[in-house]
């Protein structure tokens, strides 16, 4: 049988911009129960603001699990990380082999929501080839919130092997017209492979309870 997998959530407590507190963690993890979710894929945040080491995401994610396993709440937990591809981590990731993938060899990734002062600095398209070489699936992060990529960069990233995860909510204008309107284009062209609930806090839960699973 099948289980249904939120492989893009923020629902440790206290690693990054996402829940605080081990009381919001059980929250936000039964609220993934409820929309039918078994299985949530941990991507703390590794970027510049959250230095997040597997060390401390499985730290986490062990105080995590023991906390749903005494309220009797069923989540299957994969620690992992959400990598953003910038010269202040990335290199430190790769020569640390900090890389927890899930669903067998995926990494989630992702860029500078805003457009960056220098992409050159980032090359992105030569470290996710770098993944897919050495043997990892690279999965872009909501891909229809870099509002600077054109369309023929999003083509040379899918052309490249890398998978996109559309995060829930997107279409229906979680994050603004702007976005939703890329989101749909990018699904319309076929190329969503995932899809993640970003899952940071009770905003994006209210959310998704009435726009999504309501």
């Amino acid at each position: 049988m099948s289980v249904l997998v939120d492989c893009h959530c923020h629902i440790l407590p206290g690693l990054d911009d996402g829940a605080q507190t081990l009381e919001d963690s059980v929250f936000l993890a039964g609220k993934l129960v409820e929309w039918g979710y078994r299985r949530a894929v941990c991507t703390s945040h590794c970027s510049f603001l959250y230095r997040n080491t597997p060390a401390t995401v499985r730290a986490a994610a062990d105080k995590l699990r023991q906390a749903l396993e005494q309220r009797g709440i069923g989540l299957e937990l994969v620690p992992s990380m959400e990598y953003r591809l910038i010269p202040e981590t990335w290199p430190v990731v790769r020569e640390s082999n900090w890389l927890l993938p899930w669903e067998g060899n995926h990494i989630l990734v992702e860029l500078p929501i805003h457009d960056p002062a220098k992409i050159g600095d980032i090359i992105p398209l030569a470290e996710m080839r770098w993944l897919l070489d050495n043997g990892y699936q690279p999965v872009l992060a909501h891909p229809e919130r870099y509002l600077y990529l054109r369309m023929e960069e999003y083509r040379a990233f899918k052309d490249a092997g890398v998978q996109f995860q559309r995060n829930l909510g997107a279409l229906e204008g979680m994050y603004g017209d702007a976005v939703s309107a890329r989101a749909k284009t990018l699904d319309a062209e076929g190329m969503y492979d995932w899809t993640g609930s970003d899952l940071h806090n009770k905003k994006y839960s209210a959310f998704f309870d009435e726009y999504v699973f309501g």
